[in-house]
């Protein structure tokens, strides 16, 4: 028999404005110790000196996850034109080097090859798996990788300031799956300059603004309080983009048991992902079939 996990029963969101320096992981490790909670993670890995928004699930939340995952997400970052490293950011070591800079109405001219559907080659410093082993375990060993292309759809792409010649600051809407330092390092060899990323900061995710995000040092003083507990956002939050049926008692008992259960439906259509609640409490996500909820996920909320 298994080791039963310590801890509360608690489920929900926690919304964390990620400081620079602090691996994802460490966040997730972190808000499950702050909580006291059995089962935590998080909906989208952050590279360890990015800062903003960084969406963690506990409990019966962590359902939920590939919802966020899926959804949207927006970044500032700012670029370094004249550089290329070998991370594609500020904390590798710089391979190649130009005098070129762009001006503004080139920077917005080339931009344009980024909007879309487009394909991306992932940084030699990535969490790829190449042979069943992280890229970055092999780069670190100097191995250089032929990464293959992968795609990425970019909502939007804008100039939004350049403080000087060295440097632009964009911002990105972008769908799952996206690197922002690949964008960086193609924009520079676009412009002929060379480029990585000097700073980058995921400003929302989905539902979840960085503006609502604690920080961790209020999570450290606040840690095992009523007043940390305040702060969690409830499971249905990360099914913010889906629509909500309402199920019916003998509907919801079957839902639960993993069985479709019939729902009252409004504006979904056949073959739809909805989600199906119960006097306001999530019983489960699946796809909608003739006025039944066929479940993908349960939720054992109490």
């Amino acid at each position: 028999m298994g080791r039963k996990r310590k801890g509360r029963d608690i489920s929900g969101w926690v919304i964390v404005d990620k400081p620079a320096g602090m691996t994802s992981t460490s966040v997730v490790g972190k808000v499950r110790w702050a909580f006291d909670a059995k089962k935590a993670g998080h909906a989208g890995t952050l590279d360890p000196e990015a800062t903003g928004v960084l969406a963690v699930a506990l409990g019966e939340a962590t359902k939920t996850v590939p919802y966020i995952t899926d959804a949207l997400k927006a970044y500032t970052f700012t670029v370094r034109f004249g550089q290329a490293t070998n991370t594609d950011d500020a904390e590798g070591e710089v391979i190649a080097s130009s005098d070129a800079r762009p001006t503004d109405d080139q920077i917005k001219e080339a931009l344009g090859a980024f909007v879309g559907d487009i394909m991306q080659v992932p940084p030699q410093f990535s969490a790829v798996k190449i042979d069943g082993e992280r890229a970055y375990k092999k780069a670190r060993d100097g191995e250089e990788m032929d990464l293959a292309a992968r795609p990425l759809w970019v909502e939007e792409l804008v100039l939004v300031d350049r403080p000087d010649a060295d440097h632009a600051v964009l911002e990105m809407t972008c769908g799952k799956g996206g690197y922002v330092r690949s964008i960086a390092r193609d924009l520079g060899a676009a412009l002929g300059c060379y480029g990585h990323v000097r700073e980058l900061r995921r400003i929302w995710s989905g539902p979840f603004e960085a503006k609502d995000g604690l920080s961790v040092e209020q999570i450290d003083a606040m840690a095992k309080s009523p007043e940390l507990d305040a702060h969690l956002l409830p499971l249905d939050a990360g099914l913010d983009d889906l629509p909500e049926l309402r199920a019916t008692p003998e509907g919801a008992a079957r839902l639960r048991n993993g069985n479709p259960g019939m729902v009252m439906a409004s504006d979904v259509e056949y073959g739809d992902t909805a989600w199906a609640s119960l006097d306001g409490v999530p019983v489960a996500v699946g796809v909608y079939k003739a006025g039944e909820l066929h479940p993908t996920r349960v939720f054992n909320l109490t």
